[in-house]
């Protein structure tokens, strides 16, 4: 059975400590104590690590080795049209699951008023849950949530590989888009469109700016549905490459 992993603020000469709400879980959710190994990550590396002491409000760790790093992966941003944030934190929790590097609100034209202005105050919760999924799916690196940006910002965004999601039944499948030569090295962003989908205009402005339209059947999901199928078709179309 695969160790828990945690992230933790920093591994300095060989010891590393977790405080507040995160001790408090490790403490009374887990009941770790001193002797019991798993597994850190200061985002930058990955330990292998002892608990030293367990306290309601702290918990330390003695660094026991490095760990090898990770077999690296395609690099891919999930640039997605805001939606009621339920159902946003439910996409940020998955994608972060699936591997996404960078997650990137975008505000749409059909995106309900507020949510663009809303989302700054949501930050700290959405950083909390990508968090959470990290450690649970064992990922080495935490996502970036970058803040919102407009849709034209979006559409600037520079990448190998520039997916719109489109539930315009003569897109083509999102199999038959993707490069048929494929590596680690390359970056990939898929854009995500809002409740409702893309405006014409909208998809127009994605097309002249060298986007690739892309479908995922006929079925039409709900954007968050969205987002993760296409993440999951991303990265097992460049896994089978790569390994």
């Amino acid at each position: 059975m695969a160790r828990r992993r945690f992230f933790v603020p920093e591994v300095r000469r060989g010891s590393a400590e977790l405080s507040g709400h995160d001790a408090e879980h490790l403490v009374r959710v887990l009941r770790v104590e001193p002797g019991q190994v798993y597994e850190l990550s200061d985002n930058q590396s990955v330990y292998l690590a002892e608990i030293e002491f367990a306290r309601k409000s702290a918990v330390g760790f003695r660094i026991l080795e490095k760990l090898p790093q990770p077999a690296p992966s395609v690099h891919i941003t999930i640039c997605a049209a805001l939606i009621k944030f339920e159902h946003f934190e439910w996409l940020i929790e998955k994608v972060t699951e699936l591997g996404a590097a960078v997650i990137q609100p975008i505000a749409s034209i059909r995106a309900e008023r507020g949510l663009a202005q809303a989302s700054r105050k949501r930050s700290s919760r959405w950083e909390r849950i990508a968090l959470e999924a990290s450690q649970q799916s064992r990922r080495a690196h935490l996502p970036e949530i970058a803040p919102v940006i407009g849709f034209n910002d979006a559409l600037r965004s520079e990448a190998d590989v520039r997916l719109l999601l489109d539930e315009n039944p003569e897109a083509a499948s999102i199999l038959q888009v993707v490069p048929a030569t494929r590596s680690t090295q390359d970056r990939v962003i898929l854009l995500v469109g809002p409740e409702g989908g893309w405006t014409e205009e909208e998809r127009q402005q994605a097309l002249s700016a060298n986007w690739s339209a892309c479908s995922l059947g006929r079925n039409v999901l709900r954007a968050e549905t969205a987002a993760i199928s296409a993440l999951a078709v991303i990265q097992a179309a460049w896994n089978a490459v790569i390994y």
